[in-house]
């Protein structure tokens, strides 16, 4: 039997929900103040349907945009709960604005990361490691990918086309050499 739209959630069901490991929502909640779950009798946690729709939103800005957890803690700060429970729940479909700085510049250079260099999140043995890339669904059942990941799938598309050129040359190379054979 599915629950209510506004039923409380236990950590593994919005664990599979997000499709994460119950320890990054435990993480996220040492690194972002405004994820609050309720928490009862022996530490039990419930998240509320607003909790989830942040923590959807979370994990959009940090695997779907490109994030680091500061990037998305300045956004909290800045553009406030709403705005990230509202990409949480599809309502804003393109890139969150960049966030910004103190300085009145568009954002910090640590607001961005290559995913190489993302803040480590720690396993369930409390070690620590960087994310794996993601590829994640988007609103409409449409791909959403990290900035990094855009960039190398555009890179390996520039060789694969520069390869099709070449051969295309190679095989106008050879079908004028076959034709001078047979002359």
């Amino acid at each position: 039997m599915d629950k209510s739209p506004d039923a409380f959630r236990t950590i593994s069901e919005v664990a599979d929900d997000l499709d994460l490991p119950q320890h990054v929502l435990r993480f996220w909640e040492t690194r972002f103040s405004q994820i609050r779950p309720l928490k009862r009798g022996g530490g039990r946690r419930y998240y509320r349907p607003d909790d989830v729709d942040l923590l959807r939103g979370v994990r959009q800005l940090l695997y779907g945009q490109g994030y680091t957890i500061k990037g998305v803690q300045r956004i909290l700060r800045e553009q406030g709960l709403r705005s990230v429970q509202a990409l949480g729940r599809g309502e804003i479909t393109a890139p969150m604005p960049p966030p910004r700085s103190a300085s009145g510049l568009e954002n910090d250079e640590d607001d961005f990361a290559p995913e190489d260099e993302r803040e480590p999140i720690p396993d369930e043995d409390g070690q620590l490691s960087r994310p794996a890339m993601r590829v994640l669904a988007g609103p409409a059942g449409g791909i959403v990918l990290s900035p990094d990941a855009l960039r190398s799938l555009q890179s390996a598309l520039s060789e694969l086309l520069e390869c099709r050129r070449l051969l295309a040359a190679a095989r106008g190379q050879v079908g004028q050499d076959l034709e001078l054979e047979q002359g």
